[in-house]
C-alpha cells in the first residue's frame, strides 16, 4: 500500500480522533520510522508537549536555515529541555551550499521561494529519507489554504500527519495555560507567527496571525507543505 492509499484509510478510520490518540496511532504504526518537524515557533510547544507525553524519543527535526532569530535558537534549547525531548536534530543547508546559493545573504529579498527551497525544502527532503511518515503542527484556522487540512495526508513517499488540524486559536491558548508551557519570547513583542528573521515582521492589531510572514509577497508557505518540486534556481 502506497502513502496515498495509506493516508486515505487512516483518515477514514482515525481522522476524528483526538490529537493524543492520533500521535499514539502514528507512533505504533510507524514505529521507528516517524519524525516530528518543528519550527520551534510561536505555537510549537503544544505539539511538542503532546509528543513528549506519547514518546519523548521520537525524533524532532528542526530546520536550521541559518537565518533564524537568535530567540528561536534559544527557545529550541529551553523548550526541548523543559519537555524532556530526547532526540532533537538540526537539519539545514551546508556551508558550501550557502556560499554558492546565497553568498551575500540577500536571496530572501529577490527570490524568497529559492531561498526557502535550499534552506528548508531540500534539507528536510534529505532528512526525511530515513522515515516513512512525519508529523506537522499545522492547523485549519491558520490560512485559507489550510481550511480543509486532513489529519492524515500523502506527501510524496511519506504519510504526513497533522494531529492539531482541528484545534482552534482559543483551544491553543487554553492548552498553553493549562500546561504552563513556556512561550516563544518574540510572541510578546508582536510576532504571533515566526519564521526566518529576514521574512518575518510584527503583526498589527486586526491582521491575520500569519500576516507578518513574507509581508508584501503573494507567498504564504515556505514550500515544505506543498507538492514536491524544485524551486532552487542557480
Amino acid at each position: 500500500m502506497g502513502p496515498s492509499e495509506h493516508a486515505v484509510f487512516l483518515q477514514r478510520d482515525y481522522g476524528c480522533s483526538s490529537a493524543a490518540k492520533v500521535l499514539e496511532i502514528a507512533r505504533d504504526l510507524f514505529n521507528g520510522r516517524i519524525a516530528v518537524v518543528s519550527s520551534f515557533g510561536a505555537e510549537s510547544a503544544i505539539l511538542l508537549h503532546l509528543v513528549s507525553r506519547v514518546d519523548a524519543t521520537i525524533p524532532v527535526l528542526f530546520i536550521d536555515t541559518g537565518r533564524h532569530f537568535p530567540e528561536t535558537l534559544d527557545y529550541r534549547e529551553r523548550l526541548s529541555a523543559h519537555l524532556g525531548l530526547q532526540d532533537v536534530r538540526s537539519v539545514g543547508p551546508t556551508a558550501v551550499e550557502e556560499q554558492r546559493l546565497d553568498p551575500d545573504l540577500r536571496r530572501a529579498i529577490w527570490d524568497a521561494d529559492g531561498c526557502c527551497a535550499f534552506r528548508k525544502v531540500a534539507p528536510l527532503e534529505c532528512a526525511l529519507r530515513d522515515f516513512s511518515a512525519w508529523i506537522s503542527g499545522r492547523k485549519r484556522f491558520q490560512t485559507t489554504g489550510r481550511a480543509d487540512l486532513p489529519v492524515f495526508e500523502a506527501d510524496g513517499d511519506h504519510v504526513k500527519i497533522n494531529p492539531l488540524a482541528s484545534m482552534s486559536a482559543v483551544e491553543i491558548v487554553d492548552y498553553v495555560e493549562m500546561h504552563n508551557l513556556p512561550p516563544h519570547p518574540l510572541v510578546a513583542r508582536g510576532y504571533p507567527s515566526i519564521g526566518c528573521a529576514p521574512c518575518t515582521t510584527t503583526v498589527r492589531k486586526g491582521e491575520n496571525a500569519r500576516a507578518g510572514r513574507w509581508r508584501g509577497l503573494v507567498k504564504t508557505e515556505c514550500g515544505i507543505h506543498r507538492p514536491a518540486r524544485s524551486l532552487v534556481r542557480d
